[in-house]
């Protein structure tokens, strides 16, 4: 139980990755912190449903080891990351394609050699073929299929095109993000089509990709964000945490020191120097940092912006019969269907699956067809080659506002500190990604430890009184 005179240097308004990693820099700079958190546990949209053994991610965004905030966080040290096979799987007129900087692949000259071999590689109609490494094709195992041959390199375009994606990808990788962040900026969709790249490449490839990672499958986006995406996607390999993606904040809660983090816990207003909660009346505090969603944030920080968001439905589906795509993220480069991406994810982290199960997650964006589990199984037999007609249906997740749109003109670092003493948070600050959240707490961690002054003692903290038991 909490109790009105119970006071904390810092309380923390939402127990989210945003939240807890705020809370761990203030925590490790000696500041007492408090996190409130109103569900009956952390994460807020990055939770994870455990059934019968499965572990399914409700909005499941797509994490990359490029991401600094994941190495830079006090508490994610150890916090173990599945990473995809390198790049991206494309589904193109009836065929399998890799397509994506392989890191390690030796900059420019390294992508160049590995555009070509997948340019030179043997192509039948009736057995996709993919190359794991630079000129060293291997088979894909699953059900032939038998389609009209296509151009060469489609959907990547010629080997030309596709040596010219590979220079440019690598020089993105190498770019500064201040520099990026210096660019014009346009709506991604428009700004796709002055990169100089031919229109084949942009529609098969960067279209599909870059809806997968912004969860924006209209490309309203600023290109600013788009181009930060895709420097990540150039410079490090896509990934989920191990377990799930609840994995990442149950992770941060455990690093923290013991008592810090209260849920079940619903506070309804706030100032800068107390909240007040529905269970426990006013707690007093030094400084207030808000780090929940937009639309609750607004409620309790009146005339703050509510984006509008992004909607994402994940299909989790299980069968005994693993379709041969391996670890790959696999992308409907035709965009025949409502499926946007989808992965074996069993293959990439086998803890999210029963021992001898298999677990097939397919990412809907924008608004679902009226019965979307038919819909994603008519389009998962096309893009994986197999039918899904005895597939098992585990489960289906719609979040109506997974992801805070970033439409241009975006400001990706939004005020974090909006009176001395009220400060907030969350990925409606920065970019709309794991990384925008981490590292916009981050910035209302730095904001709060420098109005609090690091030259003063902080608040000691009384312990937690405990309830008596009844005899």
């Amino acid at each position: 139980m909490l109790e009105p005179a119970y006071q904390a240097d810092v309380v923390v308004v939402g127990a989210g990755v945003a939240g807890l990693s705020a809370a761990h820099r203030l925590t490790s700079a000696g500041v007492t912190t408090m996190v409130l958190e109103a569900a009956h546990g952390v994460g807020g949209r990055m939770a994870t449903e455990k059934i019968d053994g499965f572990r399914l991610d409700r909005v499941g965004q797509l994490l990359s080891t490029a991401y600094p905030e994941l190495r830079l966080t006090p508490g994610l040290g150890r916090l173990a990351l599945r990473p995809f096979a390198p790049g991206v799987l494309l589904h193109g007129d009836g065929r399998h394609h890799r397509a994506g900087v392989q890191p390690g692949a030796g900059g420019a000259r390294g992508a160049l050699h590995a555009v070509r071999a997948l340019a030179s590689a043997p192509r039948s109609p009736s057995a996709p073929r993919l190359p794991r490494a630079p000129r060293k094709p291997a088979a894909v195992p699953g059900r032939q299929v038998s389609v009209p041959r296509s151009r060469s390199g489609a959907p990547l375009g010629t080997p030309v095109d596709q040596a010219r994606l590979g220079a440019a990808l690598t020089r993105l990788a190498g770019t500064p993000a201040e520099r990026l962040l210096a660019r014009p900026e346009l709506p991604a969709g428009e700004a796709l089509a002055a990169r100089g790249l031919p229109a084949r490449t942009i529609d098969g490839f960067l279209r599909p990709l870059l809806a997968a990672l912004l969860c924006d499958p209209g490309l309203t986006t600023s290109s600013r964000c788009a181009d930060l995406a895709l420097r990540a996607f150039a410079s490090g390999r896509l990934c989920v945490p191990e377990g799930g993606a609840d994995a990442l904040p149950e992770h941060l809660a455990r690093m923290l020191p013991a008592g810090t983090v209260h849920t079940g816990v619903r506070v309804t207003s706030v100032s800068t120097t107390s909240v007040t909660t529905a269970e426990h009346g006013e707690i007093r505090c030094r400084a207030v940092l808000v780090a929940t969603d937009a639309r609750a944030a607004a409620e309790l920080l009146p005339g703050l912006r509510v984006p509008d968001f992004h909607p994402v439905t994940v299909v989790h589906h299980t069968t005994d019969e693993p379709p041969g795509t391996g670890a790959s993220l696999l992308l409907d480069a035709d965009l025949g269907g409502p499926v946007a991406h989808t992965a074996v994810v069993s293959r990439v982290d086998p803890t999210r699956a029963p021992a001898g199960r298999t677990l097939v997650s397919s990412t809907v964006l924008g608004r679902p067809p009226g019965d979307v589990d038919t819909a994603v199984r008519m389009h998962l037999a096309r893009l994986y080659g197999v039918s899904t007609a005895r597939w098992e249906t585990l489960a289906v997740h719609h979040t109506p506002e997974a992801v805070p749109a970033m439409r241009p003109p975006h400001d990706l670092r939004r005020p974090v500190r909006l009176l001395a003493g009220l400060y907030v948070c969350g990925d409606h600050r920065d970019t709309s990604t794991v990384q925008g959240a981490l590292h916009s707490g981050h910035r209302a961690s730095a904001a709060i430890l420098a109005d609090l002054g690091a030259g003063r003692s902080m608040h000691v903290a009384d312990p937690l009184p405990t309830v008596p038991r009844a005899a």
